[in-house]
């Protein structure tokens, strides 16, 4: 018999709006699987739904703008998965009855109240079209991100998952539904908890209202109960086997990838055949500014053609990457994967992204190199640098940016000048390159390197090795996080100013992430129990 475990999602406001026409849209048609949003009213006849009595679903209300930002949102949730998300019926009806799942994005809320959607867990594989609803009147109303984190949510209880909640550290509930953490474009909470107010969504392994040890591992759940497995990789991991070629052409360079697990990397490899400033952006798939429904957090590596790491490119507080340093001629790599940051781990930093850059030759000179190198001494940057070339530069500037894109002046220094260290005004990572302008006005850069200046997170001290209990000295109030390597979730909590102590003793001897999250500041520390 089929265990019928019946999830909801909770209610917001409820209104109703006028119908519209259903774009026809697919986001993998030769995935083996199918996941259908029916936008278009429906009369379910299923034992499983309304008592056994027919159900005259009406069209959703929705218009085409909105329909279509809904299946982009749920199309790059289920991104990484060889399923197809579509919004065309004919392409449910050719899917296997095994493998495929409608979720009726309908106003007929009435014979189910109090919930923003329903459907029965490890119903895609039932193979009796049995569907799930989501209720968009009950929903902002019509608000199609949260129409849009409801639909996933619910094709992900059909997909065999349950919800996902939050405990403190002695394993009291807490929440039903995780609520996440954090605000901005980096504000996550996974699909399966509370995602209707984080922009940052994703899959998570975690606890389930089961209990604070009941983890579930969303992709693997997905992946190896439902007939379907993650899509084909469309890029080479490793940079030394068949990277994809980047070709520039008239100076621009553009492609994209998925990345569609969390250890899924996307290696390609371009020729600069003259010196120059590569400038790169990548972008995580969105549907609007400030990547609004993006759920991949890019970090961006450069190697040269050694394999030897130049830099690693990627923010806490935004999810796409940019690079911009100057270059000399060369093969070099780059290497896109996914990226945690203080509000969650790689785990489910998933998605689709796309590339765009410039490459710039610089003018030609007599110039063989121009190398900086740096180190941290008693709080200062002490930097050399190294220029081989047919004539002297007139002048030399040193510049420095806090992120690796946008540079400043920090000083000019005298033309010959091949050293210089100084005390930064400010405490954290910061980037530095050499500028050497020559008399008849041509103009050669550095490398780029960065250093780290003095302590960034004064506010909290955490011990960093320890045998049952993590000290924290805090300056404010703070929530914490205790994660294990796989993005897995041990302990959550607050804090106060002061000194606390967490206890850790139940945790299994290793090495595990402690995030703080306070109003000033967010710390993510490596800590050790023995």
């Amino acid at each position: 018999m089929k265990k019928l475990f019946l999830i909801v999602i909770p209610t917001l406001l409820q209104f109703s709006f006028t119908a519209a026409s259903t774009p026809l849209l697919s986001s993998l048609p030769s995935a083996p699987a199918t996941l259908y949003l029916d936008f278009d009213g429906y009369l379910v006849q299923s034992s499983s739904w309304n008592g056994g009595l027919p159900l005259d679903c009406a069209p959703s209300g929705l218009t085409d703008a909105q329909i279509i930002e809904i299946f982009n949102r749920v199309a790059e949730d289920y991104r990484p998965f060889n399923i197809n998300i579509t919004t065309d019926s004919s392409v449910f009806l050719a899917a296997s009855l095994t493998k495929r799942m409608r979720i009726i994005i309908t106003p007929t809320s009435g014979w189910y109240t109090g919930v923003g959607g329903v459907a029965y867990t490890g119903s895609f594989t039932w193979g009796d079209d049995t569907p799930g609803f989501v209720f968009p009147d009950r929903l902002g109303p019509n608000n199609t991100k949260m129409v849009a984190e409801c639909c996933s949510h619910e094709a992900g209880h059909t997909v065999g998952l349950s919800h996902q909640s939050t405990y403190d550290s002695s394993c009291n509930l807490l929440d039903v539904y995780n609520l996440g953490g954090g605000t901005g474009q980096t504000g996550w909470a996974p699909i399966m908890g509370d995602s209707y107010y984080k922009n940052f969504s994703g899959w998570y392994n975690g606890p389930t209202p089961e209990g604070c040890s009941s983890d579930e591992d969303a992709l693997t759940v997905i992946t190896t109960t439902n007939g379907f497995t993650y899509r084909p990789d469309d890029h080479s991991d490793d940079p030394s086997v068949n990277p994809t070629p980047i070709s520039i052409n008239n100076n621009v360079f553009a492609d994209s990838g998925i990345i569609s697990t969390s250890t899924d990397k996307d290696a390609f490899k371009f020729n600069l055949t003259l010196p120059g400033e590569l400038h790169l952006d990548a972008n995580p798939f969105s549907v609007g500014p400030h990547n609004e429904g993006a759920d991949l957090d890019v970090k961006l590596s450069l190697l040269d053609s050694a394999f030897r790491v130049l830099h690693i490119y990627a923010s806490d507080s935004i999810l796409n990457a940019s690079l911009d340093t100057v270059l000399q001629s060369g093969v070099y790599y780059l290497v896109v994967d996914g990226t945690g940051n203080s509000n969650t781990s790689n785990y489910g930093s998933l998605g689709s992204y796309n590339l765009s850059g410039s490459y710039t030759p610089l003018s030609t000179l007599a110039v063989n190199a121009v190398t900086l190198q740096g180190a941290v001494n008693n709080g200062k940057s002490v930097l050399q640098w190294y220029i081989t070339s047919d004539e002297p530069g007139s002048a030399v500037t040193l510049e420095s940016s806090p992120n690796g894109v946008n540079f400043s002046t920090v000083t000019a220094l005298p033309a010959g000048s091949v050293t210089y260290s100084f005390t930064p005004a400010k405490a954290g990572e910061i980037y530095y390159r050499i500028k050497v302008v020559y008399s008849m006005g041509q103009t050669i850069y550095s490398n780029v390197i960065a250093l780290k200046i003095g302590e960034p997170n004064m506010l909290f001290k955490v011990s960093k090795t320890t045998n049952d209990q993590v000290t924290i000295h805090a300056a404010e109030n703070y929530n914490y996080r205790i994660v294990d390597m796989t993005g897995r979730t041990l302990q959550a909590g607050q804090g106060t100013p002061g000194m606390n102590t967490i206890n850790i003793s139940n945790t299994p001897n290793g090495i595990y992430l402690f995030q703080i999250t306070s109003n000033d500041q967010r710390l993510t520390e490596r800590i050790v129990r023995l």
